[in-house]
């Protein structure tokens, strides 16, 4: 008798905590929301200004802002352009099957694009993704100068494991091209962008990675190739 109630009790525990995972595994990551902007776009500064004042703070959001280089050749050097940046947002492009980027852009949670001067739809966009769930259950620690990534997919896909940094904010004084004698502020300034690692979801997901200094971290898991944004954590 004492044998079968400790069998039963195992198994409700068990029970339990397979409903816990469950629960765990179906939460609603922050939207992610990238910006790709350009200091010498004289488009840019309304979608800038909105980036900063109504994303950039808010924590259901991860507002990420990605300076491209393709327009540092009409006089101003974009000071925090990285053509690494350029590069994703080709990706981005060339999974949505377009032909060019532009900016200013907004990518929500790698699958939507849109103009990044359209609020809008930007707010849209980003209340249509928060009713999704996530089929990755993602954690990450930070100890002193490593951070602990760990993570378990509901189902195997090719992701890819991506680290973020940024500055929070930051006014730039620009002196020359379209936005000549302007002072403007950015907000969420991508600074460091690396993939860490490929997972094909297979198994639970164990790595560390070495970070420094006290920005913003942000981990991403998407599918390769510009694909969507499964889920995303951030320890400021």
């Amino acid at each position: 008798m004492i044998g079968q109630i400790g069998i039963r009790a195992t198994g409700a525990i068990a029970a339990l905590w397979l409903s816990f995972a469950a629960t765990a595994m179906a939460e609603t990551a922050p939207v992610v929301v990238e910006l790709y902007t350009s200091q010498g776009c004289s488009s840019c500064p309304p979608a800038d200004d909105y980036f900063h004042k109504e994303l950039a703070g808010r924590d259901d959001v991860i507002a990420l802002a990605f300076h491209v280089d393709y327009w540092d050749y009409i006089g101003w050097k974009d000071i925090h352009a990285d053509p690494a940046y350029t590069q994703r947002q080709h990706s981005y492009a060339r999974a949505a099957g377009h032909r060019s980027v532009y900016t200013p852009q907004m990518i929500v949670n790698g699958s939507e694009h849109v103009v990044g001067t359209h609020p809008n739809k930007v707010a849209g966009l980003i209340k249509s993704h928060q009713k999704n769930t996530s089929s990755v259950d993602l954690s990450i620690v930070r100890d002193g100068n490593q951070l602990r990534i760990n993570a378990r997919a509901a189902q195997p896909a090719p992701f890819q494991v991506h680290v973020i940094r940024y500055k929070q904010a930051e006014k730039v004084s620009i002196k020359r091209g379209e936005n000549a004698g302007r002072v403007l502020t950015y907000a969420n300034i991508v600074s460091e962008w690396k993939t860490v690692k490929d997972w094909n979801g297979r198994t639970k997901l164990s790595t560390s990675v070495r970070v420094k200094g006290d920005a913003p971290i942000v981990v991403l898991i998407q599918h390769e190739n510009g694909g969507p944004i499964e889920t995303a954590a951030r320890i400021k």
